[in-house]
């Protein structure tokens, strides 16, 4: 039903002159009388008769004027639950475990007034989560981008805005286990277990890292899930894994895992916030302010991250 033929009809019915109305909403008196008999047509009614002062409503008209009154508050309600900040700020954090969750929380308790929604494309690769933000679905993800090589589609915008550093997890029988710190070169006798990786751009990375430094990087195998890898993990004297500092896992204190800082250099899984240029929501404004006034204040010179990075 066109609206603005619907608009036409209640502000006639509360006027009772076509002209009056008509210039009321800017139109000719002969366009608001097209859009009064094309929704009479629709109807299949008579909405007005002709008076000697202008025009009343007939039975039918009476009937339909609630209604259409209804739907014209319908439709600004419709029109403002996507107003910009009136709808919620969604954000893909790929999983609410590591850097990106654990960061927009902090965001959140920062700015507690905006209407956040966090979701999880656990599942979804690169090229799929910037097809969701360039689709509107989402208004921003996280991703390193190497798969793209630091490009994004049109009408995207990309920034790095975090560089999480790789801590070192193992279990209190393992060699390096009452280390305080330990760097890449200590870790070349020791394999690294990620099992169940396939997405393109951590297992490309992964690949990157071992390579320069001649690490041994284990990701083939099925993932049962991170309790059960934190599980063997605590119970092994050879098993380690990489966990990013900004990343938050729980474990029972009787594991006695242990988070050991890697430095000299210190690796950083690189990300990028991409959203779409055009998107207007203020609180998409707040949060990429938020994130590159963070990446500033931490930044570093004792960091890693590899070519396709810098």
């Amino acid at each position: 039903m066109d609206l603005n033929a619907v608009r036409t009809f209640t502000a006639i019915a509360e006027n009772g002159q076509f002209q009056a109305t008509a210039d009321e909403l800017g139109i000719t008196q002969q366009a608001a009388s097209k859009r009064i008999a094309a929704l009479e047509r629709e109807l299949s009614v008579r909405l007005f008769t002709r008076t000697a002062r202008g025009v009343s409503l007939t039975v039918d008209g009476q009937a339909f004027l609630p209604h259409a009154r209804e739907l014209l508050r319908a439709a600004e309600r419709a029109t403002a639950a996507v107003a910009p900040g009136r709808r919620a700020l969604r954000i893909d954090v790929v999983s609410r475990r590591i850097a990106p969750g654990n960061i927009l929380r902090d965001f959140y308790q920062q700015h507690p007034g905006i209407d956040l929604d966090v979701v999880a494309l656990v599942n979804a690769n690169a090229e799929a989560a910037l097809a969701e933000v360039t689709a509107g679905t989402i208004d921003a993800t996280f991703r390193s981008l190497r798969e793209t090589r630091l490009m994004v589609p049109d009408g995207l915008r990309a920034a790095r805005v975090i560089d999480d550093r790789h801590e070192l997890l193992v279990g209190p029988r393992h060699p390096l286990g009452k280390a305080k710190a330990v760097t890449l070169d200590n870790l070349t006798a020791h394999p690294i277990w990620m099992p169940g990786m396939v997405d393109p751009e951590p297992v490309g990375y992964y690949a990157d890292l071992a390579k320069t430094f001649g690490l041994t990087i284990d990701t083939i195998g099925p993932s049962f899930g991170y309790e059960a890898l934190l599980a063997e993990i605590a119970e092994s004297n050879q098993l380690a894994t990489f966990i990013g500092e900004g990343s938050r896992y729980l474990w029972p204190e009787s594991y006695d895992l242990r988070r050991i800082p890697i430095t000299n250099p210190t690796p950083v899984y690189p990300l990028s916030v991409i959203w779409r240029a055009a998107n207007t929501h203020p609180a998409l404004a707040d949060l990429l302010d938020y994130l590159q006034a963070r990446h500033q204040t931490r930044a570093g010179s004792d960091v890693w991250a590899p070519d396709w990075a810098r």
